[in-house]
């Protein structure tokens, strides 16, 4: 029997924040406050699926300005 996973790409914040074009400084207040992407601890690093990027992303998608904005 052969069995195959997927696992979710795993960014760390450096890569995040270059993404999004953002400081990692950003990342770091984003977890704090909760405004951010959702992430994951594994042991003390902090590491974001790709996905859920992407999706934050796409929750904060506005088609103009005078949308209540977080």
């Amino acid at each position: 029997m052969n069995t195959t996973a997927s696992f979710p790409t795993l960014l760390d914040q450096k890569q995040v924040a270059t993404y999004l074009g953002k400081s990692v400084a950003w990342c770091e207040r984003s977890r704090w406050d909760g405004t951010g992407p959702r992430f994951i601890k594994v042991g003390r690093a902090v590491r974001y699926r790709a996905d859920d990027v992407l999706a934050w992303l796409e929750a904060n998608t506005h088609t103009n300005t005078s949308e209540d904005l977080k």
